[in-house]
């Protein structure tokens, strides 16, 4: 009797406690630790820092959303120009950090970089899992969106030529804020389309359903998923379908790049797009580096790997013509 009653405890305990996890339980996730944790097992790896250039405009810590809990704000790095008029691409910078860590400044050495390749790299904030959960950070990004077109002439953006990057979660992210345009489950304007012309996708899983989906969480705590999606899978299937990219590819889906570490894990349901897309006839590539680790991009050669790989991407379908 008195086993059962330890069990029933247990169990109990572990289930409340699996949902009273706090931001302060989970390590920040910013390049510099990240590197140094890289580095203890490729010990040949180089940091990445700040790009600073006379041929770059700055335009940081600028707020695009006020919510209840916070000012979202966004960095706009863009290539200096002679001529007042000329336009450029924009890359929209999703950060990673399981949707419940990481910040904007994960995105800005790329953002910099870029911009010296004619790009517009605007590496942007949204609503964390522990400040809000699903769909927040889709509004927000979708809203961020609107704003760049909104402030687009001030910035020297073409609205025609947008692309979503992400990394990881911001990865996810991305992909499914590229694959929804326009759609009545995320925040939409009535006059202007959050819809964007291209995706990058640096390892993020673009669903949370299908089988090559690894599970995350461990007993008595939950999923960095299972926090974001208020539940895990077996108790909120239906936010982990709806929140899942994969389930809206079809033959409207922009040009997609993706760009992956070696960790089958980080590549769920990509598979299965890139069956949709080539059935389509749509646009897209897919680059695996051998031998890397998640967040590869955060330190080198793999973030010159990386800057490379999505600036010919852009190059190619979005016919890099300034206007």
């Amino acid at each position: 009797m008195k086993t059962i009653i330890w069990l029933i405890i247990f169990f109990i305990t572990s289930y409340s406690t699996s949902f009273a996890q706090k931001k302060e339980d989970y390590k920040p996730y910013a390049i510099e630790n990240t590197f140094q944790k890289l580095k203890k097992s490729y010990p040949n790896i180089s940091a990445i820092t700040p790009l600073v250039s006379d041929s770059i405009i700055y335009c940081e810590d600028i707020t695009y959303k006020k919510t209840e809990t916070s000012k979202l704000k966004l960095d706009i790095y863009r290539p200096k120009s002679q001529n007042k008029k000329e336009t450029f691409p924009a890359v929209l910078l999703i950060h990673g950090g399981g949707w419940l860590v990481g910040s904007k400044d994960n995105q800005r050495i790329m953002g910099q970089h870029l911009a010296q390749h004619g790009y517009v790299g605007i590496s942007v904030s949204y609503r964390l899992g522990f400040e809000a959960t699903y769909p927040a950070a889709v509004n927000d990004l979708k809203e961020a969106i609107i704003w760049i077109k909104k402030h687009a002439k001030k910035y020297h953006i073409n609205p025609e030529k947008i692309t979503v990057l992400g990394a990881s979660a911001g990865a996810q992210l991305a992909t499914l804020v590229g694959v929804t345009p326009n759609s009545s489950l995320y925040s939409t304007h009535s006059k202007i389309s959050n819809e964007v012309q291209a995706i990058v996708n640096i390892d993020g899983i673009v669903s949370f359903i299908h089988p090559e989906a690894a599970a995350e969480s461990k007993p008595g705590k939950a999923s960095m998923a299972g926090i974001w999606l208020n539940g895990e899978k077996e108790e909120n299937f239906k936010l982990w379908k709806e929140a899942s990219p994969l389930e809206y590819v079809n033959s409207q889906t922009p040009p997609t790049l993706f760009i992956n570490s070696s960790h089958a894990r980080f590549h769920a349901g990509r598979d299965d797009m890139l069956h949709i897309l080539n059935k389509h006839n749509i646009y897209n590539e897919t680059h695996t580096l051998k031998e890397s680790p998640h967040s590869f991009w955060l330190a080198n050669p793999w973030f010159d790997t990386t800057l490379n790989y999505t600036v010919n991407f852009l190059n190619k379908v979005l016919k890099h013509e300034n206007q």
